[in-house]
């Protein structure tokens, strides 16, 4: 794929996070406080004559929708909250996208059943959040059918276009390294070019984590992912490491949108 080079970043702005020699760069949140009209927006405490009342908190709300079949997209996704969670004032909420096999199909294929701890999430929903970050295997270098398949059950919302303007970004999973780590995310953009949603890939502001040679790891310059292998493969520490990063790092970029 290239060398990954980019644009220089401008003087006059601090990046979310950049490149260095010695591991990953660090993403902090740098964003000023602010008392807006947003009702998610973190806002101060009111005082009223001479009293301080009690203080109301509304976050930013990242929705992480995934589909997950055999766990691998659903560890990132837990992983990715936890980046999420770790900016003040934003707050990631797990959901999982519909499935569409039926239980007898699942139960041949082996899939583990999933609790209840993650609900299920309607389309409707959608329009509650202040930022996205979609998660699915890959079938075929392209997202899996249980994907695909909530995205073309949005018609109403793209008919109003209730979800214009919203940043998202990807993460995948692959059996193999060949298998669509990039070309997965990359198809999927189509899904928020209709929307209107803003596309957010990490690039590489992850650091020197983005460059190591010494082991296998998924992920790439359009989101987190890992390698599945023949079902049986967890996510290891670096592309869990990546996925937080990528929490982070939308955390951030829904906190600049939302106090521009």
């Amino acid at each position: 794929m290239g060398k990954g080079g980019g644009c220089m970043p401008s003087k006059n702005r601090t990046p979310l996070g950049t490149p260095d020699h010695d591991g990953p760069a660090p993403v902090s949140d740098r964003s000023i406080s602010i008392v807006g009209e947003n009702p998610r927006i973190e806002t101060s405490a009111p005082i009223q004559d001479g009293v301080i009342q009690q203080e109301t908190t509304k976050k930013l709300r990242i929705f992480i929708v995934f589909y997950s079949m055999y766990g691998h997209i659903e560890g990132l996704a837990k992983r990715m909250k936890k980046g999420v969670d770790g900016i003040e004032g934003v707050e990631g909420i797990l959901y999982r996208a519909p499935e569409i096999l039926a239980p007898e199909v699942l139960e041949q294929m082996k899939v583990p059943s999933k609790g209840d701890e993650i609900p299920v999430i309607s389309v409707d929903k959608l329009v509650e959040a202040d930022g996205f970050l979609f998660g699915f295997p890959t079938r075929y270098g392209s997202m899996a059918a249980q994907m695909k398949a909530f995205f073309d059950s949005t018609g109403n919302l793209w008919s109003e276009q209730k979800l214009a303007g919203i940043p998202a970004g990807f993460f995948v999973s692959t059996g193999t390294q060949g298998g669509g780590q990039e070309t997965t995310a990359w198809t999927a953009i189509t899904q928020l070019a209709h929307h209107g949603m803003i596309y957010v890939p990490i690039g590489y502001t992850f650091g020197a984590g983005m460059f190591k040679m010494d082991s296998i790891r998924g992920g790439s310059p359009y989101g987190a992912g890992v390698f599945s292998g023949d079902g049986t493969r967890p996510p290891n520490e670096s592309e869990l490491a990546l996925a937080e990063h990528q929490g982070k790092y939308m955390a951030m970029i829904v906190k600049r949108f939302a106090h521009s």
